[in-house]
């Protein structure tokens, strides 16, 4: 069996006391630079510009934010509402605000924020190797599984969410078969899930989005896993755009789709995912590929990041907590709101 150790040595996001680097994953696989924030203005640049994307890593990144803002004397309550605006969707980004809210009102100083920021990023990795476990548990030896764009390290404080539950299944020697969708407009299955795979000597082979269908038909793959953005109270979730059609495709090929994110994406106060603000994004990047337009000029484009999987189509939601399965408002009524 592969030591677990050696699927797990990426860390993109990363404190240096007074500035915090990160991995800019614009520039993947092409080149590994890194980019330095030292104020809160760097840092929900770098969000909103998807130096660092993926719902955990942007929370911990925007933590780390507002621990900058008070190592050099800004006004929080600012800061905290501009680093919210960063990006509209995942809801990590405005849990972990309103956790650092919650020790600035409560009178924490610059060096308290520091110590609460360096444990959420703590819980995030500690959450995902629980993670990890439970959702490898769900898979049968031999499996082949499908993902679509990055749930790693890239997108966390390590492991992955979903590529964790893939890092653990191989580790175990229960997943035989990795394939990656490439994930376009931004291609963040080309770029970031094969290089994180490859850098950590996972075997797995790339496919275009549209080819999914075609890919579960063949019965190469038994689980889709992906992660998420936000999970609805009543289990519905919001994920990179793409990942509708592929539980539509894979409960017409019998193939199990899994979701894995940490209790921090489960939003109890939205009811269903109606109610989740879905972000567009420029047209522009449909429109071209690394900057180089490949589209006539005069054509148009609508570009909406995410959608919305209902929990019909969902057969388990794997959190550190626990694993739903066949989730609705009441199973997930049951683990997360119990009261």
């Amino acid at each position: 069996m592969t030591a677990l150790a050696d699927h797990d040595s990426i860390r993109a996001v990363q404190w240096r006391g007074d500035v915090l680097r990160l991995l800019d994953q614009r520039r993947l696989p092409a080149e590994e630079s890194w980019l330095e924030c030292r104020t809160a203005a760097h840092v929900r640049d770098a969000i909103a510009d998807l130096v660092v994307r993926g719902a955990p890593a942007i929370g911990i990144a925007a933590a780390w934010g507002v621990v900058l803002a008070a190592q050099t004397g800004e006004a929080l309550t600012p800061v905290l509402e501009h680093l919210r605006a960063a990006r509209p969707t995942a809801v990590n980004l405005m849990w972990a605000l309103d956790r650092m809210r919650a020790r600035i009102e409560a009178g924490a100083d610059a060096e308290a924020l520091q110590r609460e920021a360096q444990v959420i990023q703590d819980e995030d990795l500690a959450a995902n190797h629980r993670m990890g476990a439970l959702g490898a548990a769900l898979i049968d030896a031999g499996s082949g599984v499908l993902t679509h764009c990055n749930t790693g390290s890239l997108a966390t404080a390590g492991y992955g969410t979903a590529l964790g539950v893939i890092r653990a299944g191989v580790a175990e020697g229960r997943i035989e078969r990795v394939f990656a969708g490439e994930t376009r407009p931004w291609l963040q299955g080309a770029r970031l899930t094969m290089w994180e795979l490859v850098h950590d000597g996972i075997p797995a082979k790339l496919i275009a989005d549209s080819a999914a269908a075609h890919l579960m038909r063949s019965g190469q793959v038994q689980w889709v896993v992906i992660g998420a953005d936000r999970i609805a109270a009543n289990g519905d979730v919001a994920n990179k755009i793409g990942s509708y059609q592929l539980a539509i495709a894979a409960r017409h090929h019998g193939v199990k789709f899994m979701v894995v994110a940490p209790s921090t994406t489960v939003d109890m106060a939205t009811p269903s995912g109606e109610a989740i603000e879905i972000e567009m994004r420029d047209p522009n990047e449909l429109l071209s590929i690394a900057g180089v337009r490949t589209v006539i000029d005069g054509a148009s484009a609508w570009n909406p990041v995410f959608d919305v999987t209902p929990a019909s189509l969902i057969d388990a939601i794997v959190t550190e907590r626990g694993v739903i399965e066949r989730p609705d408002a009441e199973r997930m009524r049951a683990m997360f709101d119990p009261s």
